[in-house]
């Protein structure tokens, strides 16, 4: 009998024959050897993403994964990815699991973006279940965020009630989130004017800036300028812009999705040698950005199954090469994507399982 793809025992058998540098990918019941990375009929990363959704795995407690609150939902959302791509369904208990722990509460805190990450989660959790409390979940949450809309800056939403700073993330979320509502509604048009509402006022923000990459919020209801342009600004931005592209059939917006996505590509700073990189690195980045990176190429593949793009599949490809290879411990993997390895966490393993999966072939 052949061992099942997500078998723990297999994967680490696997992650300790890889230490050469060699990934093995089953054709029937043997192993193929080859290199991550290799394209034109090779086989994709399935087996190295089954690896990382493992130890992923390893960090998920009783309801949750163990670590911050909107984390849990990345990490949830880059398995709920996995399995989408791979035809898994390993840890599919974990959705129920985590939904019955939480769903009294709404899922709801003091920020809004924190919601946005789990309305996303929910909404993810229903295009692989098809299970409808799923999707009911992430419109409540989105219903909770419209609260967050108000006049101060001209419109958008705040990122926290305590209404101090109005930022891209939350607003970006909120845009991704409205269109793929919309999507996923038949007949819907109120999800569809606030995406609409979202992106005039985001578009004239300021936030969006001439160089085609987004700067992390509002100071005095101008655009920081200074600020960082972390990934995961960029990425939320290019996936909701296709989402509204879908809704709107407004190949314009996918064109702008593009031109962030370009500027991410081709930049020394966020791309040095081809590999992504986040703004803060080569420092440890704290709690929160080692996330980032995942959530930019999760989208960059949203962009690239719309309107496929070589040189995006070459970047995934060589990014998710650089992690398997250079920032990786075992079946545990780090923030510097190009080395060195500092240490394996939840974030840093949910980042580095989204970009692995980008490169699940469609038959894995």
């Amino acid at each position: 009998m052949c061992p099942a793809r997500h078998d723990r025992r297999w994967l680490t058998r696997v992650v300790a024959a890889t230490a050469t540098g060699l990934a093995f990918t089953l054709g029937g019941c043997d192993a193929v050897a080859h290199r991550p990375g290799m394209t034109s009929g090779t086989p994709g990363f399935a087996v190295e993403a089954g690896a990382a959704a493992s130890r992923l795995q390893s960090w998920y407690g009783v309801r949750k994964y163990r670590t911050r609150w909107w984390q849990s939902a990345t990490s949830l959302e880059a398995a709920i990815e996995y399995m989408r791509a791979s035809g898994s369904r390993a840890y599919i208990s974990d959705l129920d699991r985590t939904y019955q722990a939480f769903h009294r509460g709404g899922f709801l805190n003091r920020y809004y973006d924190d919601e946005g990450w789990w309305a996303l989660a929910w909404i993810a959790a229903y295009q692989l279940t098809r299970d409808g409390h799923f999707l009911r979940q992430a419109k409540d949450i989105f219903a909770n965020m419209t609260t967050g809309w108000d006049s101060t800056c001209g419109g958008g939403i705040w990122w926290s009630k305590r209404r101090t700073y109005k930022n891209a993330i939350a607003n970006e979320l909120f845009l991704d989130i409205a269109a793929r509502l919309h999507n996923l509604t038949p007949g819907d048009r109120a999800y569809l004017t606030w995406a609409d509402r979202e992106w005039t006022w985001f578009a004239a923000s300021g936030m969006l800036t001439g160089s085609h990459l987004v700067v992390d919020g509002l100071a005095g209801c101008r655009a920081k300028l200074g600020s960082p342009t972390w990934t995961y600004n960029q990425g939320i931005l290019i996936g909701g812009l296709a989402e509204l592209s879908d809704a709107t059939h407004d190949a314009s917006l996918l064109g702008t999705a593009r031109a962030t996505a370009n500027a991410v590509i081709n930049s020394s700073k966020l791309s040095p040698r081809g590999i992504l990189r986040e703004p803060c690195e080569p420092s440890s980045c704290g709690r929160d950005a080692p996330t980032f990176k995942g959530i930019f190429i999760e989208n960059l593949k949203l962009i690239d199954e719309r309107a496929p793009n070589a040189n995006y599949e070459d970047y995934m490809r060589r990014n998710a090469a650089a992690v398997w290879r250079s920032d990786r411990r075992g079946d545990g993997f780090g923030l510097h994507w190009d080395g060195p390895f500092d240490h394996a966490d939840t974030a840093r393993q949910a980042a580095a399982l989204d970009v692995l999966t980008t490169q699940i072939a469609p038959d894995a």
